[in-house]
């Protein structure tokens, strides 16, 4: 197995029913193993290999661009940017969100995602004949140990754990492990960067961060030293409670 660093970036760009923000989630310093062409295994491996997915926010009419851990990318808010993104950096993992939609979904695939993200469990989209037959992958989001066996029971292969500070932070992501040791599991929302070790140790396969990494006063700045920092810190972290579990 092999050491490299890639991006698992998630966007998403407005929709005719919708105004709602872009996202870009990147996923830094991951060991992969020689997978081509590109597959959901080799997705979940980075998934599981690493221990964060850094998610900016920014507005619609906006963009944003940093440097971290040697991976540079840029967002705007079009779907053209994923298809320059994807001829740019063919060997990373590059996907769409919030997808609700299939509509939005066949878009995000057509722009060359792959993999999906959504905060609750979208049949239609599971139902996907991209997605079962494994060309890309789903993470559904769910809350209830009863959704987390449905998505699975429907295909899904990890689920993302969802509002999970809400729920109860690491401790529930340990609460749910002991009932599904089998089941990948990514922590998301409001999830800090001191934290992540716990997490991870308490079964989580990776934990979404904002805020903790893209800090607003910093973008409003355009302070990338500190994002760079703070993104190499986590990364850092990250790493270290994987290689640590493994």
């Amino acid at each position: 197995m092999g050491t490299a660093t890639a991006t698992l970036s998630l966007c998403q760009w407005p929709t005719s029913s919708s105004s709602s923000s872009v996202r870009m989630h990147v996923r830094f310093s991951c060991r992969t193993p020689h997978l081509s062409p590109y597959t959901v295994d080799r997705t979940l491996c980075q998934i599981n290999n690493s221990g964060v997915i850094a998610c900016l926010r920014a507005n619609r009419s906006g963009h944003g661009s940093c440097k971290s851990c040697n991976s540079s990318w840029r967002l705007w808010c079009r779907p053209q940017v994923l298809q320059q993104l994807v001829k740019e950096h063919p060997t990373m993992a590059l996907g769409v969100g919030t997808v609700l939609r299939i509509e939005d979904a066949k878009s995000a695939i057509n722009a060359g995602a792959k993999f999906l993200m959504s905060p609750a469990t979208v049949k239609d989209i599971m139902e996907m004949d991209y997605v079962q037959s494994g060309e890309i992958l789903y993470i559904p989001g769910t809350m209830t140990p009863t959704e987390i066996l449905s998505a699975c029971d429907e295909g899904a292969k990890i689920v993302k754990i969802y509002p999970v500070s809400a729920l109860g932070g690491f401790q529930y992501i340990s609460a749910l492990k002991k009932a599904f040791p089998h089941i990948s599991m990514v922590a998301s929302q409001g999830i800090t960067i001191d934290s992540i070790g716990e997490y991870i140790l308490r079964g989580a396969s990776a934990v979404v961060l904002s805020d903790a990494i893209f800090d607003k006063d910093a973008i409003a700045q355009h302070d990338l030293d500190k994002i760079q920092k703070l993104a190499h810190s986590a990364a850092l972290l990250g790493n270290k409670s994987v290689n640590r579990i493994y």
